[in-house]
């Protein structure tokens, strides 16, 4: 292993005598080191002249295939050695406002009392947090993710239904399919630019979206749960913000079989280095809240 960091430290500094400088060797001791490597793989790696080191053909195909595998292995060791220290310092979380207070928090409290040296801060936005800029070890993002230079851990996944009370479907009925729902109220969420109410659908093996109507509009979501609970209309989004009136059968679930794709939840971290121990174990805690949760 020793005599493969000497190698790829020739071939990234351009000479044995630069890469002697990097690593604190002697040049003898980099030289016996290439030349214990290639007697080992049995043919010429680096081609040497007074000012310059190259690599063979041989050679380069080998850096291309080595300096990956020794940057994974010397991130375990990294990995390994965090494990053996007690987490601590402070822990900067973000989440969606309902998220954090049901998922979140009661996962913070058991964190801390397994690690009592860590602090934490939780930041609680259904607005876009800047993870690198706002400082924070980890965020939570309930999406697909588009491509960016966060690092990303998937966390579990959240189902999105309708539904209604049965005082309401004693009233109206029920829908049977997606297409029903302009005959019937819809509970509509208030948005910033008065854009129309969309619900979106999986029918016939594709993703449908939908336009509703009703005669109630909020931008809470417990008083959006609460209108549907009480028969003004139907109902969408998380089933988890939902599940205790679905449990007490206060409301109930309806055109399952035409559901969107379940929305991935994700941890985000900033992109340099490895996630500290602390960020590490918070995700795995995390996983391990959401996997028993009916999300």
């Amino acid at each position: 292993m020793e005599d493969i960091e000497v190698f790829l430290a020739v071939i990234d500094a351009g000479s044995q005598t630069a890469a002697a400088r990097r690593l604190g060797r002697s040049l003898q001791s980099v030289n016996r080191s290439l030349m214990t490597l290639e007697r080992s793989v049995g043919v010429e790696l680096v081609r040497r002249t007074t000012r310059q080191s190259f690599p063979t053909e041989a050679g380069l195909a080998f850096y291309r295939r080595v300096k990956p595998a020794v940057a994974q292995i010397s991130e375990a060791r990294l990995e390994a050695a965090s494990q053996r220290a007690e987490p601590s310092g402070l822990l900067r979380i973000a989440a969606p406002v309902q998220f954090a207070s049901a998922f979140i928090v009661p996962v913070i409290a058991d964190f801390i009392a397994r690690y009592p040296l860590i602090k934490a801060e939780l930041k609680a936005s259904d607005r876009a947090i800047d993870v690198v800029g706002d400082g924070f070890d980890i965020a939570i993002r309930i999406r697909e993710l588009p491509d960016s230079s966060l690092k990303a851990r998937r966390l579990g996944e959240i189902r999105t239904v309708v539904y209604g009370a049965p005082r309401y479907f004693a009233r109206y009925g029920r829908p049977a399919h997606p297409d029903d729902l302009d005959r019937h109220q819809c509970v509509l969420r208030t948005t910033s630019g008065g854009e129309p109410a969309i619900w979106r659908f999986q029918i016939d093996g594709g993703i449908r979206t939908v336009r509703v109507n009703g005669c109630f509009e909020t931008d809470n979501t417990a008083a959006f749960c609460a209108a549907a609970r009480d028969g003004i209309g139907l109902g969408y989004g998380p089933f988890w913000q939902v599940r205790d009136l679905v449990n007490d059968g206060a409301i109930e679930i309806v055109l399952e079989e035409f559901e969107a794709p379940r929305m991935p939840i994700h941890a985000v971290f900033p992109p340099s280095g490895m996630p500290a121990a602390k960020t590490r174990l918070f995700a795995d805690s995390l996983i391990d809240r959401l996997k028993h949760e009916q999300l």
